[in-house]
């Protein structure tokens, strides 16, 4: 049965709920500018009423649930542009400076040099005598070669930064889903009720979760999505489970948390791999398996897949130095390919990869098949003798006891054919030829072929030169060479050309007035070149359309990113925009809120001031 006392309970429980209104608006306004936090409702409902007759009379108000206003579909699409815009906005910035290290639009950097470079062996090529000519090409060409290498070390300290940089995100990816599993510990303990919610918990929850997200493109599986019907129908609201994946892997399952690992011990370039290690210590490689985030356009640039020489096999960083190493290496082989023609007493080859009993086109060098020839000269500039060596499917370069035989009887190898007893002045004198002048030798375990003047001859003035027909011998071995190096970390102006510039020969037979290999050196820059790529890969191009493919994949790939940075960050805005229409905290709103729930306030302290007087009324009848 109803009486006086359930009607003060009534104006209380008006009182209580004002307060709570006022508490959760006051808290709303605290944390207006906190990154992260969505705006909370007090939701009410009347409470369970008196049953009495003639009906059930009235008992006060009562409080449900206070909710946050949180719409976990409009959520998800703003975590999936926040991951994007974080991963297009990670490309941009390193491949823009990428960029700069080919400033080539501007008429400076390796093009630019190339140019001037090609121009003064056109200056020799008019006075192939004049040795201040030949110190400004020994110049140029160090200007030419130290660019050259200090782009290819500027791209690979880039892409160790970004090692660097996946280390310490990978660290807090672990450090924030540690974080997220105790979160969840404690957000179970706080809704084990099945009344209360963890609003303020689940807000940190979220702003870790979207942290999560732009590291690493982790996707997120809440569990169930339900309609947030107290608030508003249209407004979905997750709860149930709740697991974090990384590339695949498990991160967090409920309130466990699985790490994710790095080690760089086992590569030969200190690069670290990425790893998910099973309970039983065996260890998934997931580098390639992140592709959002942050992380994901760093492991892009960088490389997320290790070759067993230490470099990256994928990576926009390492396909460019690897293309300023194709570059570099056509450049050396040809240059030194055509070097070689010049008359010398000896020459001596690089070190080699490979030894005496490999056949020379099985090798990672570009070796083709086909001839040259090495030609003697006088002390004149006559050429007195030449002999044309073979390379085939079989030839190697030093092996005496090589059972592959030409079709003249001659062991098939490059030495052997340098030996062999022939008639090549065709004057049947069996002492003045090849096999008579010069001394071809394969060192080991060095690996390196060397060809000299035999003495007597040597002190007569004679010497010797290689000519080319298609073989790229010399190029590739680097006998005779103008370049020394293989690629664009070590290329140079070779040892003794920067000893004494005045050594650099314009000639192609040592006469009074040849100019010849100084017209020909102009003329390859001009020349299509076969560019070796890798085993059986080859590409041909000029030297500078080489070398503008290059630039032109940087630039490509640089504006892509830019352009597409500039649609995402729009798209990012939009969602951004609604996403805070939704959950973000208005002053404006929340002032009116503050009015109305102190107006209601009043107004219950009204109704126990009446019940109060009604009270006193009662009490006074007495009398």
């Amino acid at each position: 049965m109803g009486s006086i006392f359930n009607a003060l309970h009534i104006g209380y429980s008006g009182l209580n709920a004002a307060q709570i209104g006022i508490d959760t608006t006051g808290h709303n306004i605290a944390n207006a500018e906190t990154e992260g936090y969505s705006r909370q409702r007090v939701v009410t409902s009347e409470a369970t009423p008196i049953s009495i007759t003639p009906g059930g009379r009235g008992n006060g108000v009562q409080i449900s649930e206070i909710i946050r206003v949180f719409d976990s579909f409009v959520n998800a699409r703003y975590e999936s542009a926040a991951q994007s815009k974080e991963y297009s906005d990670t490309l941009k910035k390193n491949l823009e400076e990428l960029s700069t290290y080919f400033p080539d639009i501007d008429n400076v950097g390796i093009k630019e040099d190339l140019k001037n470079y090609f121009d003064l062996w056109q200056s020799l090529a008019s006075n192939p005598s004049n040795a201040a000519v030949k110190v400004a090409l020994a110049q140029q060409t160090q200007t030419l070669t130290q660019h050259i290498s200090q782009t290819r070390l500027q791209i690979g300290s880039l892409q160790s930064s970004l090692d660097s940089q996946i280390k310490v995100n990978i660290d807090e990816v672990n450090r924030i889903g540690e974080q997220i599993a105790e979160i969840n510990k404690s957000i179970n303990a706080a809704e084990s009720d099945g009344v209360s919610n963890a609003n303020d918990l689940r807000d940190q929850r979220g702003l870790l979760e979207i942290s999560l997200k732009k590291l690493a493109g982790a996707s997120v599986f809440p569990g169930k999505i339900q309609s947030n019907t107290p608030v508003d129908s249209n407004i979905a609201i997750e709860g149930g489970s709740y697991n974090v994946q990384v590339g695949g892997f498990n991160l967090i399952d409920g309130s466990s948390f699985h790490p994710i690992g790095m080690d760089s011990s086992r590569n030969a370039g200190n690069f670290n791999d990425i790893y998910y290690e099973r309970q039983d210590g065996f260890r998934f490689p997931i580098g390639e398996l992140i592709t959002g985030g942050k992380i994901g356009a760093m492991l892009e640039l960088r490389g997320s897949k290790m070759g067993a020489d230490g470099a990256f096999e994928n990576g926009f960083f390492q396909e460019t130095m690897n293309n300023l190493d194709v570059f570099s290496k056509g450049l050396i082989e040809a240059t030194n390919n055509l070097y070689a023609q010049t008359a010398t007493s000896s020459m001596q080859s690089n070190p080699l990869s490979f030894n005496d009993k490999q056949t020379l086109l099985s090798t990672d060098e570009n070796f083709k098949a086909g001839t040259f020839d090495l030609i003697a000269y006088d002390i004149n500039g006559t050429e007195v003798a030449r002999r044309s060596v073979s390379i085939n499917s079989s030839t190697v370069m030093d092996n005496a006891n090589a059972t592959n035989l030409l079709s003249d009887g001659t062991r098939n190898s490059i030495a052997e054919q340098l030996r062999a007893l022939k008639d090549d002045n065709n004057d049947n004198n069996a002492l003045n030829d090849i096999d008579d002048m010069i001394v071809p030798s394969f060192a080991t375990p060095s690996n390196i072929f060397s060809i000299a003047m035999q003495g007597q001859y040597e002190s007569a003035g004679f010497t010797f030169a290689i000519e080319d027909h298609g073989t790229n011998f010399a190029g590739v071995s680097g006998l005779n060479r103008f370049f020394d190096g293989n690629n664009a970390k070590n290329i140079e102006l070779s040892a003794p050309l920067q000893n004494n510039a005045s050594d650099i020969r314009a000639f192609k037979s040592p006469s009074d007035g040849d100019n010849q290999t100084a017209l020909d050196m102009v003329q390859l820059q001009f020349t299509s070149l076969d560019f070796k790529e890798g085993y059986n890969k080859t590409s041909t191009d000029t030297i500078y359309g080489r070398f503008d493919n290059l630039v032109t994949k940087v630039g490509t790939r640089t504006n892509s990113a830019i352009t597409s940075n500039d649609s995402i960050t729009a798209q990012f805005n939009a969602i951004k925009q609604e996403q805070d229409s939704i959950s973000k905290v208005s002053i404006d709103e929340e002032m009116a809120n503050l009015i109305r729930y102190q107006t209601s306030y009043g107004a219950a302290a009204k109704v126990i001031t009446t019940i109060d007087q009604m009270m006193t009324t009662l009490l006074g009848l007495k009398s």
